[in-house]
């Protein structure tokens, strides 16, 4: 089995339930190991439009990278999600983050997922579960990743420079 970080975001109806029903349906395809906190995050990219609930999530899947992406894909669609602007308001979001030391450069995936160091509300609940785990390209840890970023949307982000 493969392990894999996946985060997931919520930040339209019901958001708590939404992260929780994410984690249901993703049970059926992979083991979850550990969770993050939920975290309140004021929205990165497009700032006008309500905050979202973040988190994240290491696992176990047979699956490989391409299905466990079109897996996820399923859940959102789901669980109510529909075409929106890029980085605009979803019900539910669901990113592979890395997947053991996988790389890949498709056109669907992206592995690992190539945004991560710049986002402080995938680094802070990443640092919970896995402050260690190296990006296989950079070579950073998590916590190094976290340490050049101020975390400014996140509400009482723990281990953020001011």
């Amino acid at each position: 089995m493969a392990e894999v970080f996946i985060a997931l975001g919520s930040n339209l109806g019901d958001r708590a339930e939404n992260l929780a029903g994410a984690q249901t349906a993703l049970a059926n395809a992979v083991a979850i190991c550990d969770r993050s906190s939920v975290l309140e995050t004021r929205p990165q990219y497009v700032t006008d439009q309500p905050p979202f609930l973040n988190m994240v999530l290491r696992g176990k899947t047979d699956l490989a990278p391409n299905v466990l992406l079109k897996f996820l894909k399923k859940i959102e669609k789901n669980l109510g999600r529909r075409p929106t602007r890029r980085f605009g308001p979803r019900l539910i979001d669901l990113d592979i983050l890395y997947y053991e030391d996988k790389i890949v450069n498709e056109t669907d995936l992206v592995l690992p997922h190539p945004r991560i160091a710049e986002r402080d509300f995938v680094l802070v609940p990443l640092a919970e579960i896995a402050a260690s785990h190296r990006h296989p390209v950079t070579g950073k840890t998590t916590v190094e990743m976290l340490d050049a970023l101020r975390c400014d949307n996140i509400r009482n982000a723990p281990n953020c420079r001011d």
